[in-house]
């Protein structure tokens, strides 16, 4: 075959080879000063790593207090993780929030108006302690604590639970306080500690190893943000803090361009779950159920006045958190409820 016989096979193929599609590769992500966030989600963020759509990312996170807190409070220095020590002593860029949060994920082929499928395969313990703590002026009740105290919590990853205190154990049920993508441009570098239209701090014990978050995208690649690892929370997280430790995730990313969300979404083997979060406890509560109602709406085919019905017979609405500035609610929709022909419909 001569040259040109050659080249114009090869052109030939080329778009049958390109069609082919890429096997999903596994990356990491650790935690170091060149590969977290500390205390923001930003349109303007430098990736700390790219993959395609379709890839697994496993990713160590940090529980956000400094070393020397720790080991006031009873950590062994031993017992410090190196990869704080490192990010505590090297990284100047922080704020305006407190939690250290690894990435950001930029997800090839993510664009504003689509939506980042988060799968959370796993969620594991990644050391044996954990804390929970109340600052002076913060937490619900600043008013009733107006000073600081912070407890380790040791943690028992065999039996599943946290040893609180004598006599008391809370079983684990580790999740990701914070999963976020980077704001509108025009919104600047945001705090990390209110959740938003971005996801971010949600702190929303429902979203433990088999679950799915939906994050709208407004940013080339989403820049995925992860963080704030809790073995355990109460709903409302009343002193600010939950069992705070940190956490080793498995997740799935995936761009959805068929699925369009003015709002973060959820999903659990069991239920679908819609969001509200504002300042006030009333508008969050207000959102979440006009969210409910869009999303049986949108996906089961209900007229507005059905789902509106729907939501005050059969569904659960929760208080997620009221400490984080923007406090959170979310309504709890259960698949069970629906029958075969339409929970084929699918989700979210």
């Amino acid at each position: 075959m001569g040259p040109a016989r050659f080249a114009l096979a090869c052109a030939l193929l080329a778009p049958a080879v390109s069609a082919q599609p890429t096997t999903p590769r596994t990356h990491r992500l650790d935690p170091t000063p060149t590969t977290v966030a500390w205390g923001h989600y930003d349109a303007a963020a430098k990736p700390a790593l790219r993959i395609a759509s379709g890839d697994t990312v496993v990713v160590r996170t940090l529980l956000t207090s400094s070393p020397e807190r720790l080991e006031k409070a009873g950590v062994a220095p031993a017992d410090v993780e190196p990869a704080l020590r490192d990010i505590y002593k090297s990284v100047t860029d922080k704020g305006p929030g407190g939690h250290i949060l690894t990435g950001p994920i930029f997800v090839e082929g993510a664009e504003p108006g689509d939506t980042l499928e988060v799968r959370i395969d796993k969620a594991e313990l990644a050391i044996p302690y954990a804390y929970n703590g109340f600052g002076v002026g913060r937490g619900f009740l600043p008013d009733d604590f107006p000073y600081p105290k912070m407890r380790i919590i040791p943690l028992d990853a065999r039996r599943m639970v946290a040893r609180f205190a004598e006599g008391i154990e809370v079983p684990l049920h580790p999740f990701f306080g914070s999963i976020g993508v980077a704001p509108p441009p025009s919104m600047g570098r945001i705090d990390s500690a209110p959740p938003g239209l971005h996801g971010g701090n949600l702190d929303n014990k429902d979203l433990i190893a088999g679950s799915i978050l939906y994050l709208p995208v407004y940013v080339p690649g989403a820049l995925l943000e992860i963080g704030d690892g809790h073995a355990a929370q109460g709903n409302g997280e009343v002193d600010i803090t939950a069992i705070e430790t940190s956490l080793v995730g498995t997740f799935r990313l995936r761009v959805r361009k068929d699925l369009r969300l003015s709002w973060p979404r959820a999903e659990t083997p069991t239920h679908w779950i819609a969001m509200g979060m504002d300042r006030d406890l009333w508008a969050a509560a207000k959102m979440a159920v006009r969210q409910a109602v869009e999303l049986l709406v949108s996906q089961q085919g209900m007229s507005k006045d059905d789902a509106y019905m729907l939501a005050s017979v059969a569904c659960d609405v929760e208080v997620t958190q009221l400490v984080d500035g923007n406090v959170g609610v979310h309504v709890r929709i259960p698949k069970s409820i629906f029958t075969s022909s339409r929970s084929a419909r699918g989700a979210p």
